[in-house]
């Protein structure tokens, strides 16, 4: 009998085991449906007792709106004309905050807080935009190019400025002999002409109607594009900024292939880095004395400093120093004070080492500098910028900085230049909202970990912040209109994002509201990945997460996943955005491959100096910080040195290439995808802030290009790349391959997909590409 229990027992345990889901390429990549869609784009009702947001949970082809109310907290689909009524939008206030203004789809509506009603204002083919209220609740708003202001009271509109595209028209040219001969021929003919008395002017007081008012000056904006235009809160000054277009820059084309009409077709693609910039210029209009006037941007303190790479280049130094110009900068929209007695704006320089707050005098555009951040690297970091950045009342101001490090929070008087730090430590301030009464912020920040991310609140004076949210994980929140209540986007590094309900109170508890992932999903044991840290090569802490073996293969081989972006978290406890390649390494480690995801040197929610440790050299310290990866793989988790691979798309298949070939001794394969080969075909906006221009620093570029390393490569490498990718074009990996080509290489491939972008939609081109990466590491670090 006890041999019999023994024999069942083990066919019971033979059949879970066959039940068990297997992880394959085809599974995982096919419609992203089959893990459940989440919920998104969360939104109050204006009363904040109802939550909307978009979801799919019978995964049809598409989301459908749904609402939770808070007395019930069960989610059910929402009237589309009713939330349309009740759902709350960012409105400006008035004063007192019992009117709101908002612009939506073109036309403006006023809200009034105590009825919780909206009411549409404007019903124009003319798109309203940017409204505002002015001291005495007359709203201002721009309708094209023009501001002008509603008078709720009278329910009148009048126009404020005349901006006019083009030229000034020519005056009157001075008349030639010909046309004079002319003239007194037509006199010396005609009786009617010879005897015409000029007419007398419109009588409007016989008439009895009103006289029209002073017509308005025509401000022309010849060939430059107006932009930034904000009013006075008393409606005297009108601030403006017109951007001038650079020299025309080359576009890359896109060849398509496969296309409806048969035939190929061109998508004209973007320009590359070092093309000529747009330069601008801000201006003041005083209406009251109808004159117009600049703000004098050359009184920035450190208007003419150089950065600092230039003394790489004695030349161009010594050229530079002797032309003394200004650096050319860009002010932001104006903001003023409740009173309307001060007005500052952020001012930003062109090769963004440079970000200063100004005190603008409007009467005459002179400029103090409030504060100045200064970064020989770049300007960067979470919230640093305009975007956080206001009054608290009529003599603070808050904004972001990174002088300590790290992005925190900072207040200054605007009257004395006393400047004072909010919040401090190794930890970044991620999101940042001043409350309705201007007492509280409310920001998002990984005060506790680099990789976990709560909700908190802090006095504007100052203290100890308040931590609001409790799950461990990723915690987005949405704050009702009321700041009662918390709808939390949240997720667990293996638990997709959930919507979440929770009292904005310390402790609450967080209900959960939505179920969305799959029974498929979760019938597979989804790892945890451990979450660990190490010191490089040059003692800095780097954070990476691990995916052990289930039971190692004999060769005991490894396997590095680089993540994207270059400035992008990807080591943390909430839900990874690189999903698929999440589940692939949980197959990865199924099939007896240790894994490990490094949030290496240039990626974001570690400071300042991880975020700019790539600057002049990509393929530097990001690049070793894989090598020191492998290095802690080898000593702790037993594996191979000679069996290590690595995979990553866009920045990763950059660090991909520059692996294999100048860490050609730690990767025996890789495989590339959308990979980067040459910097200098890249965009400008994120190439130009980390290397400068190829013409002003050919040596950070030609350090930091793989294309410049071919020679190097040694082990097996795949290269997979969308013809039609607009981002990272084509045209990168077919200079790479005609590279190694000419240097006699013969252990690459390339795979091409002819209908995908940078980013692939087809579940067949990624199913395609995942087949091959996982053949490639069977093949090459599974053998002796």
């Amino acid at each position: 009998m006890k041999k019999l229990c023994f024999l069942f027992l083990l066919g019971s345990i033979a059949a879970q085991a066959q039940e068990k889901p297997v992880l394959t390429v085809e599974k995982i990549m096919r419609d992203q449906k089959w893990l459940g869609i989440p919920p998104s784009n969360y939104r109050w009702s204006a009363d904040s007792k109802t939550v909307y947001f978009d979801w799919n949970p019978g995964q049809k082809d598409k989301s459908s709106l749904y609402q939770v109310n808070l007395n019930v907290l069960k989610p059910v689909l929402a009237d589309t004309a009713e939330a349309d009524r009740k759902i709350t939008t960012d409105y400006i206030f008035n004063t007192y905050r019992t009117l709101g203004i908002t612009e939506q789809s073109g036309d403006l509506y006023l809200y009034q807080p105590k009825l919780h009603t909206k009411q549409r204002l404007t019903h124009t083919a003319e798109r309203e935009s940017n409204p505002v209220f002015l001291k005495n609740d007359v709203i201002a708003f721009q309708r094209g190019d023009n501001l002008f202001t509603l008078d709720l009271k009278s329910n009148t509109i009048r126009q404020l400025t005349n901006f006019v595209k083009g030229k000034r028209p020519a005056a009157a040219g001075k008349k030639n002999e010909q046309d004079i001969w002319l003239k007194n021929e037509q006199t010396e003919l005609f009786d009617v002409i010879r005897n015409a008395k000029p007419k007398a002017p419109f009588n409007f007081g016989r008439s009895g109607l009103m006289a029209p008012e002073k017509s308005l000056k025509p401000i022309y904006l010849d060939d430059k594009f107006l932009t930034a235009v904000t009013i006075s809160p008393d409606g005297r000054y009108v601030t403006y900024k017109l951007f001038t277009a650079g020299e025309e820059g080359k576009s890359t084309l896109v060849p398509n292939y496969v296309t409806a009409s048969g035939y190929t077709e061109d998508i004209h693609g973007r320009t590359k880095v070092g093309e000529p910039l747009p330069t601008s210029e801000s201006f003041i209009y005083d209406q009251q004395r109808d004159t117009i006037y600049k703000i004098h941007h050359e009184q920035i303190t450190g208007i003419k400093d150089l950065p600092d790479y230039l003394k790489d280049y004695p030349k161009k130094l010594e050229e530079a120093k002797k032309n003394n110009e200004d650096r050319k900068v860009s002010i932001s929209a104006t903001l003023w004070n409740a009173e309307g007695t001060v007005a500052v704006a952020m001012a930003e320089s062109q090769d963004n080492k440079d970000l200063w707050i100004l005190k603008i005098n409007i009467a005459t555009g002179n400029v103090t500098v409030i504060d100045r951040q200064r970064d020989e690297a770049w300007i960067g970091g979470p919230g640093i910028g305009p975007r956080n950045f206001g009054w608290i009342d009529n003599q603070q101001i808050y904004f972001q900085s990174e002088k300590s490090g790290y992005a925190h929070l900072y207040t200054a008087n605007v009257t004395t230049g006393e400047k004072k730090q909010l919040t401090s430590g190794k930890w970044e301030v991620q999101q940042l909202q001043l409350s309705g009464d201007k007492k509280t912020f409310y920001f998002t920040a990984n005060i506790e970990h680099p990789g976990i991310t709560h909700f908190y609140r802090i006095a504007v004076g100052g203290g100890t912040p308040v931590k609001i949210t409790g799950m461990k994980g990723g915690n987005e929140v949405t704050l009702s209109p009321d700041e009662k209540w918390l709808a939390i986007n949240y997720s667990y590094m293996n638990k997709p994002w959930e919507l979440y309900i929770q009292a904005n109170k310390a402790g609450a508890k967080a209900v959960k509201v939505t179920e969305s992932t799959s029974p498929e999903f979760k019938a597979y044991a989804w790892r945890e990945p451990e979450l660990i840290s190490f010191k490089n090569r040059y003692g800095a802490d780097v954070y990476a997460r691990i995916y052990p073996a289930t039971k190692p293969d004999v060769n005991r081989p490894a396997v590095v996943f680089v993540h994207g972006a270059g400035y992008l978290q990807n080591v943390h406890y909430w839900w990874s955005q690189y999903s698929r390649e999440y589940m692939f390494n949980n197959m990865l480690a199924d099939n007896g491959y240790t894994v490990i995801d490094i949030d290496y040197t240039g990626s974001s929610g570690y400071g300042r100096d991880h975020r700019t440790g790539i600057y002049r050299h990509m393929g530097g310290k990001d690049l070793t910080d894989q090598a020191d990866g492998v290095k802690l793989l080898v000593e702790k988790y037993n594996v191979d040195p000679k069996h290590v691979g690595l995979y990553g798309g866009s920045y990763g298949g950059f660090i991909t290439l520059m692996a294999l070939f100048k860490e050609a001794d730690v990767f025996a394969s890789g495989a590339a995808l959308r990979s980067v080969t040459d910097w200098a075909h890249y965009n400008h906006g994120y190439t130009s802030n980390i290397l400068n221009e190829p013409y002003n620093d050919e040596l950070a570029y030609k350090r930091s290009s793989p294309i410049y390393f071919a020679a190097g490569l040694k082990g097996n490498l795949l290269m997979c790349h969308g013809m039609v990718d607009v981002n990272v074009h084509f045209q990168d990996i077919v200079r790479l391959s005609q590279r190694f080509i000419e240097l006699g290489k013969n252990n690459w491939e390339l795979a091409v997909y002819p209908v995908e972008d940078h980013g692939f939609t087809q579940p067949s081109s990624w199913t395609d590409e995942y087949k091959r990466i996982f053949k490639l590491f069977e093949t090459t670090l599974k053998t002796k």
